[in-house]
């Protein structure tokens, strides 16, 4: 064992009191809450990110293909039905479900209100799992391949400020050459927390659309993909866009919704502030300590330089000894988080507002990699920028600081 890693574990399993010992604690402790608040702050927003993305991609589909000349408006070109494209959108290729959808913009009347609305068709290959999660009355609309259905699934905003309640009639009005009006009936309410979604999109069958828009059967507006890795999306596009003919285009959730994924990304740049506060906090308390440390031992450093022990083996002691107080609060702190992210996952206890936020729970979700690169990067920076204040050893005379009581 070498001489100053062994003075420098003695002295950090040191029993007698000082006040470098209260110091010691504080900066292990500033290390721990540092470390806990950067793991907390980098799992939550990963957390978050992941949910709302994934909530999101679940209603709205992670991909959407569609005719390449339509507009920015719910009045789109039809595509037909492409039996190679649907051939390769499978498991083998990292897809897990697609579904043809049709749209149609419409009024939604009543004696005394009205609401604009677009009318979304889908047909028995739709994925209704997740309405299902989310559906606080009636039931899900079954939609054969022969029976035109006028069942329609309403979201709770929309029900509530129009006043519809289960088995309702619904009149739609289409402005179109000549104007159309269609009925139908509320077989189900839905409540996704998705605010705007909820208010604009409801779920009828497709082939209510197609009448409206008079296409042919296998006409429709577009397909939805899914895919199984929502960080895989910029792949997946470019893996469809080698089958997909040139006539349609391939738009990523991110990028139809460009707003709300901006929105989520700058929350990237809270949680940099956040890092860089809690690093300076724990770089401030290590480097105080050290200094009282050195000032508090120069009575030792000044033995054992006049033993012959050299100003480089004397820094080890104490750059030894600061590695063990910042391993300490490194311990501590991912103990800290991961207790405290295990509970608020396990035990939802810090609610929010699910209207505002799009969850009802504060998220967590920890990476490997996360706890890696924060770990490791802590213990660097500080272990670099304590190099400084240890080179005041250099500068202590024996002499002096042999008779310095």
């Amino acid at each position: 064992m070498q001489l100053s890693f062994f003075i420098s574990k003695r002295l950090s399993q040191s029993k007698q009191t000082s006040f470098s010992k209260l110091i010691v604690r504080i900066a292990t402790l500033a290390v721990a809450i540092s470390v806990t608040v950067m793991l907390l702050s980098i799992g939550i927003s990963r957390g978050y990110k992941e949910q709302v993305s994934q909530k999101l991609s679940e209603f709205q589909s992670h991909i959407v293909i569609s005719n390449l000349d339509q507009n920015q408006s719910y009045q789109s070109l039809p595509i037909e039905t492409n039996t190679d494209l649907e051939q390769f959108i499978n498991p083998n290729n990292g897809f897990t479900h697609f579904q043809k959808y049709g749209i149609k913009a419409g009024i939604i009347k009543t004696n005394d209100d009205f609401q604009g609305i677009v009318l979304k068709g889908v047909d028995k290959q739709f994925d209704f799992n997740y309405l299902k999660k989310n559906l606080i009355a009636g039931k899900i609309p079954l939609f054969d391949s022969l029976k035109t259905s006028n069942e329609i699934l309403i979201s709770s905003s929309l029900a509530l400020k129009l006043g519809f309640k289960l088995n309702s009639d619904v009149f739609v009005y289409f402005i179109q050459d000549p104007p159309r009006v269609r009925k139908f009936k509320v077989c189900g309410i839905f409540d996704t927390n998705l605010g705007e979604l909820d208010d604009l999109f409801a779920i009828v069958d497709l082939k209510q659309i197609q009448k409206l828009n008079g296409w042919p059967t296998n006409y429709f507006t577009g397909y939805e993909v899914f895919i199984n890795n929502f960080d895989s999306l910029a792949a997946k596009v470019d893996l469809l866009a080698t089958v997909t003919p040139y006539t349609l285009g391939i738009s990523p959730i991110n990028e139809i919704y460009p707003e709300l994924f901006n929105w989520l990304n700058m929350l990237d740049v809270n949680v940099l502030i956040i890092l860089i506060l809690m690093a300076a906090v724990a770089i401030i308390n290590m480097v105080t300590a050290l200094l009282i440390l050195i000032v508090e031992r120069s009575n030792m450093i000044g033995m054992l330089k006049s033993l012959g022990l050299n100003n480089k083996n004397i820094i080890k002691i104490f750059m030894n000894l600061a590695s063990f107080i910042i391993f300490r609060g490194l311990l501590i702190g991912n103990l800290m988080a991961l207790g405290i992210g295990f509970i608020q996952q396990y035990f939802g206890i810090i609610k929010l507002s699910e209207k505002d936020y799009y969850v009802s729970e504060v998220p967590v979700s920890f990476h490997l990699s996360d706890f890696v690169l924060i770990n490791v990067s802590c213990f660097i920076i500080c272990f670099i920028l304590l190099l400084l204040p240890a080179n005041i050893i250099s500068k202590i005379s024996p002499v002096k600081s042999i008779r310095f009581d």
